[in-house]
């Protein structure tokens, strides 16, 4: 019997396809997970949101956020992977950035060089020109909510503070992070929105290049203060045009402040070209025909996938299929065989035995197939014959009490849809096989 406790104990807790590993973040009312999608075994984040201890208004504030995320797919922008809602909670499962937050890198080695910070300013102009584009803005851009991934490109993450703007309309929420806040939002006026990210972005070159806020204080009224002087210590090792590029952002007059397509144009912007990941977007292509007869060996429903797409559900359909089509971009941009540059004698010798045991035995499948050339043979094709069942151990060191007590109710729940996009029930039973 004892034997057994310690057995259950040790079974990883999952959420739909998705075995949870660690919290790696926590808030007021979420908490947030680092999870394996058990059939593409690509590492994702789950931000759990406790609905139960969210008002009205709070709660409209999440399903925003879910929304704007739907409208983004841009390379430099944590990517949407799936929405869950169970009846007291939300699970938002996203891409999972491994390099962590700009502001621990930058805290562990320090200030980057301004061509280093250049390219990292470029990814970031990139991705915040793509929301302005599209009406969004963020709100919260700060170094804490710039990841990095395995390649250290940028990722901009948390759009919980973020909202769809109008021209000559006018926004009045106080949101953000104070030493990274406009002037103007610090004055209680409106705003229409695009001016205030164009203000943050000026504080984040700062942090980039210097090490350290070039607004600061021990109190808010402190800052507050030193935010509406606009002025701020230039250090002696910033070149004079990062200077004036900084200045031209840090400007106190939302309307005399640069806008993206000035900051494009900037000498110092211009001293290097931009390295961007090329453009990943999805919602204009037709689905990819290798994925889908991939995830239809799987036993998942290609047309159920297609519907998915279209629809924009962010169902478990969609999440398989992005982290499916997310392996293939990164194979192919990593490795082709018949691109190899000739290689010497003993790399030439090496390679054909590396290809005469991968020719001993032909992948059988066309599941294998292409898991072998996404470069995950090692797993087992599984039949999924309909909706998963999703097994949850609540964890109680995540929520506060009200929540624990809430929590013991997870295992009778249904996943009734998926934000605004109605799919079949998935059940929630304890102990039970997902696939």
């Amino acid at each position: 019997m004892v034997i057994a406790m310690a057995d259950r104990q040790k079974a990883p807790i999952r959420v739909g396809f998705y075995d949870i590993e660690r919290t790696i973040g926590k808030g007021n009312f979420a908490v947030v997970k680092l999870a394996r999608h058990r059939i593409t075994k690509t590492e994702v984040a789950i931000k759990i949101i406790d609905k139960s201890q969210l008002d009205a208004v709070n709660l409209e504030k999440v399903y925003r956020e879910v929304d704007i995320m739907k409208q983004l797919d841009h390379p430099h922008i944590i990517k949407l992977y799936q929405v869950m809602e169970t009846k007291n909670m939300i699970y938002i499962v996203s891409e999972f950035a491994s390099q962590g937050e700009i502001f621990d890198y930058i805290a562990r080695n320090g200030r980057m060089t301004e061509s280093a910070a250049r390219r990292k300013f470029w990814q970031i102009l990139s991705a915040v020109e793509y929301c302005h584009n599209r009406r969004v803005v963020h709100r919260d851009l700060k170094a804490e909510n710039l990841l990095m991934d395995a390649n250290m490109n940028i990722k901009i993450a948390d759009f919980g503070f973020s909202n769809y703007y109008t021209p000559g309309e006018q926004l009045a929420t106080w949101c953000g992070s104070p030493p990274y806040a406009a002037p103007e939002v610090f004055e209680g006026k409106k705003y229409t929105g695009p001016e205030i990210d164009i203000w943050s972005l000026g504080v984040v070159l700062y942090v980039l290049v210097c090490g350290a806020l070039p607004f600061d204080g021990s109190t808010l009224h402190t800052l507050r203060d030193r935010v509406l002087s606009g002025r701020f210590r230039i250090p002696y090792f910033m070149s004079s045009d990062c200077e004036s590029l900084i200045r031209k952002m840090l400007v106190l007059d939302p309307s005399k402040r640069y806008s993206v397509e000035h900051i494009k144009r900037h000498r110092w912007m211009m001293e290097e070209a931009p390295r961007l990941l090329p453009s990943t977007s999805s919602s204009t292509e037709e689905p990819n025909e290798q994925i889908l007869r991939l995830m239809q060996s799987l036993g998942i429903d290609a047309i159920k996938t297609r519907e998915s797409l279209r629809s924009g559900s962010y169902d478990h359909h969609a999440a398989i299929y992005f982290l499916l089509l997310e392996r293939l971009r990164q194979h192919r941009s990593s490795f082709s065989l018949s691109q190899d540059p000739p290689a010497t004698t003993a790399t030439s010798t090496n390679n054909q035995h590396k290809l005469d045991s991968v020719q001993k035995r032909r992948p059988s499948t066309i599941a294998e197939q292409a898991m072998r050339k996404l470069g995950i043979a090692g797993l087992s094709p599984p039949t999924i014959t309909g909706a998963p069942s999703v097994a949850l151990t609540p964890d109680t060191s995540c929520y506060r009490r009200s929540t624990v007590e809430s929590s013991r109710n997870y295992l009778s729940e249904n996943f009734t849809q998926s934000l605004a996009a109605p799919v079949a029930q998935l059940s929630v039973q304890s102990g039970s096989e997902m696939i």
